[in-house]
């Protein structure tokens, strides 16, 4: 097996199901179509895959470019191997619905801690003000 440097040694793996972390935080999986020098990606037939707790749900994206710099971890789906998830799969509905009670309540407790460090009269600055910093 030869060593390929670079984004060449993602040759072998075109046209096989991969597995995507982004920076964001997005996890998307699809068939890796294409990649350049910069590492950016193009994905076929995508889901973006939505973990809360242990259900989950994939909402189609079709096809997907993914600029290099914001891909954190990339991996190959053993397509072969059977799934043994304990995790339930669950409407596209019904995963919005959850990540959008999940995303209130870690908001909520954002607040109540903001509001204790307030009370102790210590601030932390908000994220679209450190660039001042």
């Amino acid at each position: 097996m030869n060593y390929v440097p670079g984004t060449a040694s993602l040759i072998d793996d075109i046209d096989k199901k991969h597995l995507v972390l982004l920076r964001d935080g997005r996890t998307l999986i699809g068939y890796l179509r294409s990649i350049d020098q910069f590492a950016n990606l193009v994905f076929h037939q995508t889901v973006e895959r939505i973990h809360v707790g242990k259900k989950f749900g994939d909402i189609p994206r079709g096809i997907f470019i993914v600029r290099g710099e914001n891909v954190v971890l990339l991996g190959e789906i053993d397509l072969d191997k059977p799934c043994d998830t304990f995790l339930q799969q669950v409407s596209i509905e019904e995963i919005l619905e959850e990540q959008r009670m999940e995303q209130q309540a870690k908001q909520e407790t954002e607040k109540v801690k903001l509001q204790a460090l307030k009370d102790r009269g210590l601030s932390i600055p908000k994220a679209d003000n450190l660039d001042e910093y």
